[in-house]
């Protein structure tokens, strides 16, 4: 007798390294089709697992977005990590402002997935009923905030940071936005270099020299 084929082993992996495989597999599916375009099933079958083992990682597909908004997008690219950086303008007790954003689009330069699932869920958030709706229409609010909670350094002209420097956080954001949006649909594009002509609009000189 020829000698018996051994059936493989299922390797087990830990809840941990499931829960991660699922929302990566939430993360590239949201950021192609959209939240509204994929079922909790969709998700399963990338994974290869059941809906219901989808399920007991995640909750909810409303909860599963959640957890994919803030545990993938919004846990990196942030202030903190500026300050950690050693970049120049990094310096956490005068730090730059505009150097600060310089280092965001770098950031999200190099994770397009994750710029494309933000831009994605921001359109998709319009729509009253989505599970995000709150959050996207309050996200100036709170990054406004968020920043200043730090102690940017800015040119003395424009006197204190809560006085005069809202307008111009909201207007970077939005042109952030619609600078990725752009960065997306033509893949030629250098983000980095066209915030950089961005830069000189928002911060110009002379105000701005020596406070980039």
């Amino acid at each position: 007798m020829g000698k018996e084929e051994q059936t493989p082993k299922r390797i087990r992996k830990s809840p941990e390294e499931r829960r991660e495989e699922v929302l990566d597999a939430a993360v590239q599916l949201i950021s192609e089709r959209g939240f509204n375009g994929i079922s909790m099933q969709d998700v399963a079958d990338k994974v290869g697992i059941s809906k219901q083992g989808v399920l007991r990682y995640v909750g909810s597909k409303d909860n599963m977005l959640a957890m994919v908004y803030h545990e993938y997008y919004n846990t990196t690219g942030s202030p903190e990590d500026f300050f950690a950086s050693g970049m120049p303008g990094s310096d956490p007790e005068a730090p730059s402002f505009p150097a600060y954003l310089r280092y965001l689009v770098k950031h999200n330069s190099r994770r397009r997935m994750m710029v494309q699932l933000f831009t994605v869920l921001t359109t998709e958030a319009l729509n009253p009923e989505h599970p995000l709706h709150e959050e996207f229409a309050g996200r100036q609010d709170q990054l406004w905030t968020y920043y200043s909670g730090f102690p940017w350094r800015i040119p003395p002209q424009l006197g204190s940071w809560e006085d005069s420097m809202r307008p111009l956080v909201r207007k970077a954001m939005e042109f952030m936005d619609g600078m990725q949006l752009w960065w997306l649909r033509e893949s030629d594009i250098d983000l980095n270099e066209e915030w950089r002509e961005m830069e000189m609009i928002l911060f110009p000189s002379p105000l701005w020299d020596g406070f980039r």
